[in-house]
């Protein structure tokens, strides 16, 4: 009689089974890995008619503190109704308590229901450096429009596989205790005087963009997301991603794998290759280095732990898999921080 291995009969732990029904769980976990930074960036108060563009947000930069990494941009429309549109020209109409999000800080154009002849907003915001946050008082003498602009880096090497798969626009609004949060936020930067960071300031942005990616992604169509926010919605590579997320030190084989999530290792193979071009080792050895990188630079634990906690059983073969994903050995990434 053929013994069975026994990692194979194995019952999955409860957290295993606690993340594989709800792969979008996840999501948090790779966020809170990310260095993610940023600030609200202006405030307005539009009267109609108006209408203004804007150029990529990275050709503002020299405004922005200088932060390696991803820009997404975002607008809270605090009160009135306006539409945003990007190159393509198509408008999404907005009202008060809308949080616009654009993941790659496209160009794009924003305006009142009545028309007016376009300004830029390099030529109204006031030339950097700003002390004090910048405050764009403009347009005729209509209904008023009350929005604050914000941006938000993150480390590329975590956060670009999520921005990815998001659209290069999209509209969120909350409700409940979320709404509540958000206008508390809203009121509070607009209030705020000093562009110098603080601790809320700094905050805000990231647990927005958290909390506004949450909604986006419980209300999104299957058809709205693709890469690996697709995966996360897929039936078997879904769950296999929250397995590989909650214990990436564990010694996976296809094998094991597919078995903890109730599948053959053909079917787990094909999926995988499917929505992320990779197979599921593949995906791990890229995903525990990711976290890795995230570890180095968030706290002080030692290489030898770090490799540990990651699942490789000695520095050198860590600092080899690293410099070769990354281009860069484990101390020197920790150090250009």
């Amino acid at each position: 009689m053929t013994e069975t291995t026994p990692s194979l009969t194995k019952i999955p732990d409860l957290d295993l089974r606690a993340a594989m029904r709800d792969p979008f769980a996840i999501v948090p976990q790779v966020l809170d890995l990310v260095r993610l930074n940023g600030a609200i960036f202006f405030r307005s108060q539009f009267r109609s008619p108006w209408s203004y563009t804007s150029p990529p947000v990275l050709e503002l930069a020299g405004a922005l503190p200088h932060v390696p990494g991803s820009l997404v941009l975002f607008h809270i429309v605090a009160e009135g109704q306006c539409w945003i549109a990007l190159q393509d020209g198509a408008r999404r109409y907005l009202s008060g308590g809308d949080v616009v999000v654009m993941p790659y800080a496209d160009a794009y154009a924003s305006g009142s229901e009545e028309d007016a002849d376009p300004v830029s907003i390099t030529a109204l915001l006031p030339p950097p450096p700003w002390i004090e946050f910048p405050q764009i008082d403009y347009g005729g003498d209509g209904e008023n429009t009350r929005m604050v602009c914000g941006y938000l880096r993150g480390d590329a090497v975590l956060f670009d596989p999520v921005l990815r798969a998001l659209p290069p626009l999209f509209v969120v609004r909350p409700t409940g205790p979320a709404a509540a949060w958000v206008t508390a936020s809203v009121e509070y930067a607009m209030q705020a005087r000093q562009l110098a960071p603080s601790g809320m300031n700094q905050r805000l942005p990231e647990l927005l963009f958290t909390e506004v990616l949450g909604i986006y992604l419980k209300e999104s169509g299957d058809l709205e997301l693709t890469g690996w926010l697709a995966a996360l919605r897929d039936p078997v590579v879904g769950p296999a991603l929250s397995v590989l997320h909650t214990r990436p030190a564990h010694d996976w084989t296809v094998a094991e794998l597919a078995h903890t999530v109730a599948t053959s290792k053909t079917v787990l193979i094909d999926r995988f290759n499917l929505l992320l071009g990779r197979p599921p080792i593949r995906y791990l050895t890229e995903w525990r280095l990711n976290l890795a990188s995230g570890l180095l630079r968030t706290t002080e634990s030692g290489i030898t732990e770090i490799a540990g906690r990651v699942g490789y059983t000695s520095e050198e073969a860590f600092s080899r898999a690293f410099k070769r994903a990354l281009g860069q050995s484990p101390a020197y990434w920790r150090n250009s921080k």
